[in-house]
């Protein structure tokens, strides 16, 4: 059975790491590079750097912040805002992501996901996908949430997976940061659609939710922010209590 991961977020703006609900009114929650070590002596298997500002400012990722955390950490790491090209990719490979993840430029340019998959194995390729439920569909959305597309989930997914994404980290605008539980339903339908690695984002308040994300979501990794950020869930102790209800984590 394969290990459930637990994956600390640092969403990213102007050098600092921020937290919103539902995509808005972000504060600042911390110094990345000090938050990423806490993370990480508290036992996430991976991390989530988020340059969330990067594509609506038409810029690139820090680079320089992203070598930084990544000389300092020993788990694998994901980079994601800004990305639009198989260079950009390539920088940030280079200052040390172990992973990159793309979004906006991926509904932009599809193709983008066969050239990156082509060129660094699907392995390294995250999509990351935020869509919200409205009147009961699931519509994907871009440039950090402020756009609507046409685009369905479910189609979506499908059509990413056979470009050569690697994993899917899917954010539920709706859930997001209201700290009451995640988007079980469309996970779970997600899980059964696609066979490569399924990042639940949005909606973690408690232990319970993580509990309830691997039994019901059937989500391959949780992925969540704030409540680690400020010390209201320890990751150590939730993986305690994830062992104690028969769910297979690295402790």
């Amino acid at each position: 059975m394969l290990t459930k991961r637990i994956i600390p977020c640092l969403d990213i703006k102007n050098g600092r790491t921020v937290k919103g609900v539902n995509f808005l009114n972000l504060i600042d929650a911390g110094d990345p590079i000090k938050l990423a070590l806490k993370h990480v002596d508290d036992g996430a298997d991976e991390l989530v750097f988020l340059d969330i500002t990067a594509t609506e400012q038409k810029r690139k990722t820090l680079s320089r912040l992203v070598y930084n955390i990544a000389s300092k950490i020993n788990i694998p790491f994901t980079v994601g805002g800004g990305i639009s090209s198989v260079k950009d990719v390539d920088i940030l490979l280079k200052n040390g992501a172990d992973k990159v993840s793309v979004n906006s430029s991926a509904i932009k340019n599809p193709n983008l996901i066969n050239k990156i998959s082509e060129k660094y194995g699907s392995q390294c390729l995250v999509i990351a996908i935020d869509a919200k439920k409205i009147n009961s569909n699931w519509i994907v959305h871009l440039m950090g949430g402020k756009t609507i597309t046409k685009l369905n989930l479910f189609d979506w997914v499908v059509d990413v997976e056979k470009r050569g994404a690697g994993e899917i980290l899917f954010t539920s605008m709706n859930n997001d940061g209201t700290k009451k539980g995640y988007a079980n339903e469309a996970l779970l339908k997600l899980s059964k659609l696609i066979n490569i690695p399924v990042i639940a984002s949005g909606g973690a308040g408690e232990i319970n939710h993580f509990i309830d994300v691997f039994k019901q979501g059937k989500a391959d990794a949780a992925l969540a922010a704030s409540v680690f950020h400020y010390n209201e869930i320890s990751i150590k102790e939730l993986k305690r209590k994830l062992k104690a209800e028969k769910i297979n984590v690295r402790l």
